[in-house]
């Protein structure tokens, strides 16, 4: 799972990177001559895999994890639709899901925070975006039209343009749009960034943390949204889990700011978990709620895919009540399930195949 951080300069953007992941990427405001983005990999924790690991004890404990990759912050001056630069655009079209961080501070300069005008020069900028690639797209159709390429599939993919074109000229993105199995078709190799999931981080400081629930509810009309305190979180994120547990009580902070994210993003996505166990490794997985044996497969590695003869199968719930592997056998709780078996969250698997 790959999730792109966008946001205006000055939003504290990187500074949620930073609490999120331990890193310590430069937050200078307006850094220049920032080109390339801030990766790193965070992983997904789950009480489960700590479980697991007591109960096979393997050489080595995977969790899941995410990508999260922070983008140069974005001015609001520069001109219409050219605020992502064509290199992270490129960048941002191979993301599974963006997140866009507003400001809900003071800045530098004591101008007051704007979150929700920020967020709506976001989804302008997204949507300008989608609306000068498609418009490219339908004018190369139209050429090639004009010089007889007319197939069945280039006229289906002439109508999704004009379509989409239509929804972005009213100001809304692709994810609000119902798309039929044939237009996802002629649209997948193209990447519209506004039928990427959006969430939203409200970046508050510690003394407005918590006070701001009619702008949260404003934005969670249209996105799945949290609100850190960015500066407070990237602060504690040098401390030991015991004392940012402190920390982060006083300020009525549930969780850290990495459980409340990986929380979001699976439940924004639709993905759930699920393991492979043995005395090798204990390992959790990503994958699409609703997914398939075979789609685990896949996760896991093409050569299963490729050559898959059926999922052994378990609950890690009944795992850890029965202890091992050999009380889920004697009590009936051992499967065998085909490519078309739906995962489910907790699942165990180990896949046989031949390839």
């Amino acid at each position: 799972m790959r999730i792109g951080l966008i946001g205006l300069q000055g939003s504290g953007k990187t500074t949620v990177f930073n609490a999120l992941t331990k890193m310590e990427a430069p937050v200078a405001p307006y850094r220049k001559g920032r080109v390339e983005p801030n990766i790193a990999v965070l992983r997904v924790l789950d009480e489960r895999v700590d479980r697991l690991s007591k109960i096979y004890n393997p050489r080595k404990t995977i969790y899941a994890t995410i990508e999260l990759v922070d983008f140069t912050g974005l001015a609001e001056n520069g001109g219409r639709g050219e605020s992502f630069s064509a290199t992270a655009m490129v960048s941002i079209k191979t993301m599974d899901a963006l997140i866009a961080v507003v400001r809900n501070f003071e800045d530098a300069y004591q101008d007051s925070a704007e979150p929700l005008k920020e967020l709506h020069y976001i989804g302008e900028e997204l949507i300008l975006s989608d609306l000068m690639m498609m418009e490219n797209l339908l004018e190369r159709i139209e050429t090639g039209r004009k010089r007889g390429q007319g197939t069945e599939d280039i006229i289906n993919q002439e109508q999704t343009v004009r379509r989409i074109l239509e929804a972005l000229n009213c100001n809304r993105p692709v994810r609000e749009m119902v798309l039929s199995h044939e237009e996802e078709k002629a649209i997948r190799g193209f990447q519209c960034v506004t039928k990427k999931p959006l969430m939203v981080i409200l970046n508050s400081d510690e003394k407005g943390y918590g006070k701001s629930p009619a702008v949260v509810a404003e934005i969670s009309k249209k996105y799945a949204v949290m609100e850190f305190a960015g500066k407070f979180e990237m602060e504690l994120s040098g401390l030991d889990d015991e004392e940012s547990s402190l920390f982060r009580e006083d300020l009525g902070i549930e969780e850290s700011a990495g459980r409340r994210l990986t929380t979001l993003a699976h439940a924004t996505l639709g993905y759930i978990s699920f393991f492979t166990v043995g005395p090798d490794e204990v390992r959790a997985w990503n994958v699409r709620d609703g997914g398939t044996a075979l789609d685990a497969a896949s996760t896991i590695h093409s050569d299963l895919a490729k050559g898959f003869i059926r999922a052994e199968c378990f609950s890690c719930e009944d795992c850890l009540r029965c202890g091992s592997e050999k009380g889920i056998r004697e009590n009936g709780l051992f499967r065998l399930e085909g490519k078309d078996y739906r995962v489910q969250d907790g699942d165990i698997l180990n896949i046989r195949f031949n390839v």
